[in-house]
């Protein structure tokens, strides 16, 4: 029994750190796209509207963008990108920053809107902390308490 109450924290631990792993990813692949000065004219292929949650949580939707351009070399890229404007239509002509190299990074959201991508990594990273601060502590309270009663 007491394995279990130290097995749980410890996978909802795993999970979070996963998650944060995937969120400084993510953050550091649209950081290389904007830093590497390259860019390229994209036509917009496909929009199509995506949800996250539902059931007994809150739902949100966002829109999902499909983008296709060619790299200095010639090279065809196409990528999909969530959480671009709602003004960008199939077949309109966005500029897109990429970082070139064996897998071509790129992302068509905004220069602008770039400081708020950041702001939600650290947001998101803020929270993962908070969850893994209360799991650790409450491992730690546990081992107290068990040492304390001797089980």
């Amino acid at each position: 029994m007491i394995a279990l109450l130290y097995a749980v924290p410890a996978l909802i631990m795993a999970a979070a750190l996963f998650g944060a792993y995937h969120v400084v990813r993510r953050w550091n692949r649209a950081r290389s796209a904007w830093r590497s000065g390259l860019t390229a004219e994209a036509e917009c292929l496909r929009v199509y509207p995506v949800a996250h949650g539902g059931g007994d949580s809150f739902v949100r939707t966002g829109l999902r963008h499909v983008y296709e351009f060619r790299t200095r070399e010639g090279r065809v890229v196409r990528f999909e990108e969530e959480g671009g404007p709602g003004t960008t239509m199939e077949g309109d002509i966005v500029t897109v920053h990429y970082a070139d190299g064996p897998e071509v990074v790129a992302t068509a959201i905004p220069h602008l809107r770039r400081s708020g991508h950041g702001l939600a990594a650290f947001m998101a990273l803020s929270f993962i902390g908070v969850i893994v601060l209360f799991c650790a502590g409450f491992m730690v309270a546990l081992t107290v308490f068990t040492s304390a009663l001797h089980i």
